[in-house]
């Protein structure tokens, strides 16, 4: 888990991203979750934006990625989702 201060700055990092990935009417589905998982292992921090024609609750949404790519919510804020996920061989965020 996340203690708070680690939080703070993870969302200071991610307030200059904009967001990779788009949730749509959809939902999250297998291939979505891969690829997050995916970039994540690249970027260790990234956006992703809930867009409005998306029927499920942004937290739900929010809890199925974090879960299905073993990743941590950092925030969610409006429609955008910040996760993070600490990369195996590119670890670029040294948290405090």
């Amino acid at each position: 888990m996340l203690t708070g201060k680690q939080k703070r700055f993870l969302r200071s990092k991610a307030h200059h991203l904009n967001p990779i990935f788009q949730v749509g009417k959809t939902g999250v589905n297998e291939n979505m979750i891969d690829q997050i998982s995916d970039v994540l292992e690249k970027r260790e921090l990234i956006k992703i934006s809930i867009l409005q024609n998306c029927f499920e609750d942004k937290d739900e949404v929010a809890k199925d990625i974090a879960d299905g790519a073993d990743a941590q919510i950092v925030q969610i804020i409006g429609n955008t989702i910040v996760l993070y996920k600490e990369s195996d061989e590119n670890k670029q965020i040294k948290l405090p």
